[in-house]
C-alpha cells in the first residue's frame, strides 16, 4: 500500500500492518518492484519530497549530473520488493540503511531536517564528494 494511503488510514485512526513474509501465505503473489531503466538514483524515505525537500533533492541530483527523470522515491517498506535494477545511487533519507547492491550509497537524516541544518548538509555533500 502506498505511503500516502497508509498516512490517510492512520489519520482516521485505523491501524495498518505490513506482512514481513507475505510469500508464506498461500494464494498471495509477491510482486516485484521494477524500476524504469532510466532510474539511476533511488531515494528511500518515509515521505515524498515536497517544497524545500524537493528543491534539496533537485540540487543533489544536479550535483551528481542526474535529472528528476532519473530519480525515484520509495518507502523503506517497499525496498524488499526491489527487483533487477540499473541503479548507480541509493539514498537512505531518515530511515535505517538496508543492504542493496549499488555502487554509491548516501545516508542522511530526513530531507526536511537537512534544509536548515548546516552540519547535515555538509555531511551529505561530503558523502557525495567522496564518489
Amino acid at each position: 500500500m502506498p505511503h500516502n494511503q497508509i498516512s490517510y488510514l492512520q489519520e482516521m485512526g485505523i491501524q495498518c500492518y505490513q506482512l514481513l513474509h507475505p510469500e508464506r501465505l498461500t494464494g498471495i503473489e509477491q510482486t516485484t518492484l521494477t524500476l524504469p531503466t532510466q532510474c539511476k538514483l533511488l531515494l528511500i524515505a518515509d515521505d515524498i519530497p515536497m517544497g524545500e525537500s524537493a528543491i534539496l533533492l533537485e540540487r543533489v541530483l544536479k550535483s551528481i549530473q542526474l535529472t528528476l527523470d532519473q530519480a525515484l522515491h520509495i518507502t523503506p517498506e517497499q525496498l524488499p520488493l526491489l527487483g533487477e535494477h540499473q541503479l548507480e545511487w541509493i539514498w537512505f533519507a531518515g530511515c535505517v540503511e538496508q543492504m542493496v547492491s549499488v555502487k554509491k550509497k548516501l545516508t542522511s537524516p530526513a530531507l526536511i531536517e537537512i534544509g536548515g541544518n548546516n552540519d547535515y548538509r555538509r555531511a551529505l555533500w561530503q558523502q557525495i564528494c567522496s564518489y
